[in-house]
Parts: C-alpha cells; sequence; structure tokens
C-alpha cells in the first residue's frame, strides 16, 4: 500500500479527489512540454476503472474531476483505495494487487518481499512494461529501471530500506499467466457450481482431490487415448474414490480440457450414459440376498424368451449350464435375465432406485433390459455402487471437499452378499490386452459395452479403491472398437496397476463377524454332493439364506451285463447286473450341449420298464408362459396370437402335457415347444405334466385390448 501511494499519489490522504497542483503539472508537461504525463489521483483513477471513462479529452477529465470528488464524498479513503487495489490492471486480463499477486509471485500480497512490491506498484502505470514482464522469465530492463527509480524515492521516506539493497541485485522473474497452475478442472469446476447453486460465494475450496493420483489418472488417460488414436477413440473419462471415507481422490472428466474438437471441457464423470453390463453384479447380489443362488449355482445359457423379450449374448452363443460366478464374469446376458426376473423386492429397478440413481424412467419402461444396460447411469452413481461391494452393502455420498461430511449410508445389500459379490467379480481374469500384474493384488473388476458400441466401461475394486473409467465420444457416435474389455480395461488395469505398485498394496481382509461360510459343492450342478458326485469344488454360502438340496445329476442304476440296459424300478440286482454312475441332465441343457457340438452320453432306456430307474422325482419347470408377466393380446386377432409353452424337465421324461384349468391343451416332448390360444382375456392356471404324474403349475393374467 506504501509503494502504491508513493508511486501513485502521494498526497492521497489530504486532498478531496483531486490535487490541482499535480494536475496543473501533469497538463503543462503534456500540452507544452511535450512529455505526456498523467496527473491523476488515486480516486480519480479509481472513477476511470469504475465506468470505462474516456479521459484524454477535456471534457472525458473534466468527468473524471467530477465522479473522483463525488466518490470522496460517499466513501472513506479506505474503501476508495480497497477498490482501486481490487480493480488496477496488472498485464493482460490480470485485475487486482491480489491476483496479480499470486499470479506473477504465487503468494498472497501480504507475503511480497519490498522488491516484488515495488515492482508490482509500478506496473498498472507502465502498459508495454506490463506486456513484457507478463511473457517474461525476468522482469524487463524498463521494469526493472522503473522499481528501482521508485526503491529511490523509497528510501528518502524509509532509510532503513538501505539494509534490503542487496534483494534489488538478485534476479527477479515474473510467472507468465500461461505457466498458471491449472490443476483437476473438471472437478474444480463441478464444486464451484455446486456452491453456486447453493447460493454461496467461496474463495477457497479445499477438494479431496490428492494431486499425486490426479497427474497419474490424467497421463495414462492421455497416453490411452494417443495409443488408441488409430482406432477412432478420441476420449476417455476416469474417476477414483478412496472406499474408506468415500473421498475423491482424483476425477479427469475428458482426455484433453483444451480440445474443442472432443468438447474436452465436458465433465464426462457426470454424464448419464448406458452402463452396458456393469450393472450385473448387482443383479448377482440381489440374488444372493434373496436366497435365489449361492455363488456356484449352475445356470442356465441357453435360448430363452422373456415374453416378447428374447436376450442374446455378446458372442451369439449358448454355453449351456454355467456357474454364477463364471456367468458374471464372463458376462452371459441369458443367465443374468434369468435371475434378474427372479427377484422380488427389492428388484434392479427398486435396488438402483434406494440407492440413489437420478432421473430414471418408470419401472415398466426399462423392463427386464434394464439388466443389459437399458438404463442410464453416471459415473459418479457407478462408484458410489461399487464402493457399496466394499463398505458392507452401504451406499454412501461421495465426498468432493474435505469439509463434506462422512455419512453412513443406506443398507442397500447385506455385508454377506457384498462380500461374496467382490469374491465373484475377483475370479475375473486379466484381459490379454492389459499389463502384467507386478504384485498380484487381487482385483474385482467388470466391464460394460452399451448397445450400438456409443461407451466402453471398466468399473471395480482393489485395495481401498474403487475405479471407473469410460472411453467413448460425447457427441454419443458409435465405434465398433468401443467394446468394454478391449477399450476400457487397458486403462483400468494400467490405473491400478500403477498405484498398486506406488503405494504397495495388498487385498482386502475379510470383514470380521460376517455369517459366510465354504462348503463344498457338486461342480457338474452346483448343489450339495451326493455319494456320486466325481468332481468336488467349494462355494461361498450364506448359512439361512442360500438355497440348499442335494446334487441329482449323477445317480447310480443297476445295468444288466449282457444287454446293457437298466433294470426296472423295483427289480431286484441280479447276478449278472453291474451297477453304473450315469448323468441324468435336465432337457434344455441335454440339447444345448447337443446344439454346441458336446453331447452327454444319455443313460440307456429300457422298453419294457413303466418307469426308468435312478430317477430323482423332479417336477417339470415351467420357462414360459413367464411369472409375474401379464400377457396383452389383442382381441380382433385372438386367433393368431399364440402364447408360448416351455418347460425344462427331468432326463428320461417322454411326454409332457399340458392344461388350462381342467382343460387338455397339448402333448409334447422334451425339449419342444407347445402354443397356447387363451381364446379370452382373464386368469388361467396352466399345468404341465410329465409322464411320471410331476406337475408344475403357472398363474397367468392375459389382457384383452381393443
Amino acid at each position: 500500500i506504501e509503494a502504491v501511494l508513493l508511486k501513485e499519489d502521494r498526497w492521497f490522504y489530504y486532498h478531496l479527489g483531486v490535487n490541482p497542483s499535480r494536475l496543473l503539472q501533469a497538463a503543462f508537461a503534456s500540452y507544452l512540454g511535450g512529455n505526456r504525463q498523467g496527473g491523476s489521483t488515486i480516486s480519480m483513477q479509481l472513477a476511470r476503472l469504475k465506468y470505462a471513462l474516456h479521459t484524454r479529452s477535456a471534457f472525458g477529465k473534466l468527468k473524471q474531476v467530477a465522479i473522483a470528488i463525488r466518490l470522496e464524498r460517499q466513501y472513506s479513503k479506505v474503501q476508495i483505495l480497497e477498490a482501486y487495489l481490487n480493480l488496477a490492471p496488472y498485464g493482460r486480463n490480470i485485475e487486482g494487487a491480489g491476483a496479480a499477486s499470486l499470479i506473477y509471485f504465487n503468494k498472497p500480497a501480504r507475503q511480497l518481499n519490498l522488491p516484488e512490491a515495488l515492482t508490482l506498484a509500478v506496473l498498472p502505470q507502465r502498459p508495454s512494461m506490463r506486456q513484457a514482464g507478463a511473457g517474461a522469465k525476468q522482469i524487463s530492463g524498463d521494469l526493472k529501471r522503473a522499481r528501482d527509480h521508485l526503491y529511490q524515492k523509497w528510501l528518502t521516506r524509509f532509510p532503513d530500506a538501505a539494509q534490503q539493497r542487496g534483494l534489488f541485485n538478485v534476479p527477479l522473474a515474473l510467472r507468465s499467466p500461461e505457466k498458471l497452475p491449472f490443476l483437476a478442472p473438471h472437478a474444480v469446476e463441478r464444486e464451484l457450481l455446486a456452491e453456486r447453486a447453493l447460493g454461496r460465494s467461496v474463495a477457497n475450496l479445499v477438494t479431496t482431490i490428492k494431486m499425486p493420483m490426479q497427474r497419474l489418472l490424467e497421463l495414462q488417460v492421455h497416453a490411452h487415448v494417443r495409443r488408441r488414436g488409430a482406432l477412432g477413440l478420441r476420449n476417455a473419462s476416469a474417476l477414483l474414490l478412496d472406499t474408506r471415507d468415500m473421498s475423491v481422490q482424483a476425477l479427469v472428466g475428458s482426455a484433453d480440457y483444451f480440445d474443442s474438437k472432443i468438447a474436452g471441457q465436458v465433465n464426462g464423470t457426470a454424464a448419464k450414459r448406458s452402463p452396458g453390463s456393469t450393472l450385473k453384479p448387482f443383479i448377482y447380489a440381489l440374488a444372493l440376498d434373496q436366497g435365489r443362488l449361492h455363488a456356484q449355482t449352475v445356470l442356465r445359457d441357453v435360448p430363452t424368451s422373456f415374453g416378447p423379450f428374447t436376450p442374446e449374448n455378446f458372442d451369439g452363443r449358448f454355453i449351456g449350464p454355467v456357474t454364477a460366478t463364471q456367468a458374471l464374469v464372463r458376462s452371459r446376458n441369458i443367465p443374468a435375465v434369468t435371475v434378474a426376473a427372479q427377484l422380488s423386492k427389492p428388484n434392479l429397478y427398486q435396488f438402483l432406485a434406494h440407492a440413489g440413481v437420478a432421473r430414471m424412467a418408470s419401472e415398466s419402461h426399462y423392463g427386464l433390459a434394464l439388466v443389459l444396460g437399458g438404463g442410464e447411469v453416471s459415473m459418479t452413481e457407478l462408484a458410489r455402487l461399487y464402493a457399496s461391494l466394499a463398505n458392507s452393502g452401504r451406499v454412501r455420498a461421495l465426498r468432493f471437499q474435505t469439509g463434506d461430511p462422512s455419512e453412513l449410508g443406506s443398507q442397500v445389500l447385506s455385508p454377506e452378499a457384498a462380500f461374496i459379490t467382490r469374491k465373484m467379480l475377483e475370479e475375473n481374469p486379466r484381459p490379454r490386452h492389459a499389463s502384467r500384474a507386478r504384485n498380484g493384488i487381487p482385483i474385482a473388476w467388470k466391464t460394460g459395452t452399451s448397445w450400438g458400441f456409443r461407451d466402453a466401461w471398466t468399473a471395480g475394486l482393489f485395495g481401498p479403491y474403487v475405479l471407473v473409467v469410460w472411453v467413448g465420444n460425447f457427441d454419443g457416435s458409435s465405434n465398433p472398437a468401443l467394446i468394454g474389455v478391449e477399450a476400457a480395461a487397458p486403462l483400468f488395469f494400467a490405473i491400478a496397476d500403477a498405484i498398486s505398485a506406488q503405494q504397495n498394496l495388498r487385498g482386502t481382509a475379510r470383514p470380521a463377524g460376517l455369517n459366510v461360510k465354504r462348503v463344498e459343492i457338486c461342480r457338474a450342478s452346483g448343489d450339495l454332493p451326493n455319494a456320486w458326485c466325481p468332481a468336488r469344488g467349494l462355494s461361498w454360502f450364506i448359512p439361512g439364506k442360500s438355497p440348499i438340496r442335494v446334487s441329482d445329476v449323477h445317480r447310480a442304476q443297476w445295468v444288466d451285463r449282457q444287454t446293457g440296459l437298466p433294470l426296472c424300478a423295483g427289480a431286484a440286482p441280479t447276478a449278472s447286473a453291474r451297477m453304473e454312475i450315469a448323468e441324468f441332465w435336465p432337457s434344455d441343457l441335454a440339447e444345448v450341449f447337443a446344439q454346441a457340438g458336446l453331447p452327454r452320453h444319455a443313460p440307456p432306456k429300457n422298453p419294457r420298464c413303466n418307469a426308468e430307474p435312478g430317477l430323482a422325482a423332479n417336477a417339470p419347470q415351467i420357462t414360459s408362459p413367464l411369472r409375474g408377466v401379464s400377457y396383452t393380446l389383442s382381441a380382433r386377432a385372438l386367433q393368431s396370437q399364440a402364447i408360448t409353452l416351455r418347460a425344462t424337465t427331468d432326463a428320461g421324461v417322454r411326454a409332457v402335457f399340458w392344461f388350462e384349468n381342467n382343460r387338455f391343451l397339448a402333448r409334447s416332448e422334451p425339449g419342444r415347444d407347445s402354443t397356447w390360444l387363451p381364446g379370452v382375456g382373464g386368469n388361467f392356471v396352466l399345468r404341465a405334466i410329465d409322464d411320471r404324474g410331476q406337475v408344475a403349475t403357472r398363474l397367468v393374467n392375459v389382457v384383452l385390448r381393443p
């Protein structure tokens, strides 16, 4: 302040806005002496800056004088000086001494030393020097001479400052505005917008961003996009979250903030996009909680229709029996939709709503397609969901500022289901395009590819962190290269491996007090092994929830040595009979094995027997019509609208008989469909009865529309 007054207006505290003697002196020097000088006081300069006056003409100068006198009458000297220091130009678009101090010297104005303070004091009146100083590494010669001249005046007023003469011989560097730190711009803008939305104006934001992490993610994103540029991959986003306190450690909204071609200033972590298959882990987590399956339950990857919805797998193939863990890590669509269709409250839609996924359409709008990415989530929402797998099933809010509270969150999954789902995801092998792990830390991860190849995702957990990456285009354009495991997974693992190596991370320990056990199962069926199961394994199991049944795929039967035919049920074994262990696969899986070129050896059948030996009493399972689905038919074309009748039967069953209420409908062979024409609307009881008398029942609602 003293330097500014010494340079600009030594009589500031004594005049009433105008210094007549200085004004006359400046006019004489400018118009008669040919050496243009300024005679404006700080009050007059404030008037020019505040009201954008043109003061080169006599009228403009008189207007400036009048406003300066008015300002002196309305405000105190301290207020006028404060306003001037906040409005004074310091080069480029830099306004105010506080901003100039931070930009040029990287420190607040109160921390400036004497050479720095005198340099700032001479800048507002030296336009050419401001330009030279702003872009140069060191101050220009003219600027240095002006500063040293002011120092001589300073010594006449403050003689003790002669002790600091040595500081003026030290080269003084001004930082260029182009060299200003520009850190985590998307995160900073996000928080500024959030504060503004709350009606708050803050001068200082303390975010949770850790700059080493931020730089690591930025470098990896830039490098990944550069490497894959030939494939048309131009943009990517990434978010790193510490699950222990839900603090966002790094946020990269785009591959290049300054690239307008990719709309780089858009924050991709906040955009709503199709998540592809990244929501599948939560289908299995809900099924674990509802006792529908355990980690090694064998599911059916077979052609299946869910009313008008007939999903297909990404590779267009069906692999038959597959464990729940393998169905998840191999991202099989049919098992995922089948499991989702069996969920009760909450189903996937209700789970997402409870977990805070915003702006969803109605549940009927999505149907079962929500399982395969038919909805939209943001990267921050997806990170919250995955963090629940590390936080005992609790969904908690993300923290972007250090002052944000650490909340308890909402319980959306049991701790047991969250733990087992994470263990299932850890079975996912590293993709072939990913870097090789150095420390072998377990990584629980899942990819996603949106319909039409518009979004490639990978989300997962390692150590205490959740990492979500997205690769795509903000304009939603399609690219066949946008496949989760090909486009996003390599970036995910490059970041995860770099962080793991830097921090020497370890796998997470099993939380204390979990009600989970490892139980022995038969690998072929996923059920508890019977006496004849040849291959056994282990599965995570939630006592009191996980389904319990004994495997019946492998069964013993007596076979006549001479004919090779099994003995009929109830017949006593003869000396010529031997016991054999055979595989009895349900009809749908047996058909898929055959389609895949891997037919299973069917147990021999004895035509003399009324009932096949070795068969357990497994009733048919109706797979169409669907449970809990209303079928809407046109009343004008009832006779042309058939509903498919399909049932899975046990091995050895030769026929299935279908009944509507008590009316016979059709006879079908195992693995073959029949059709049903309801004729009228209403509620019906459908029954499927196999040739052993075992029954399956399904309640069906038919609605007629005009």
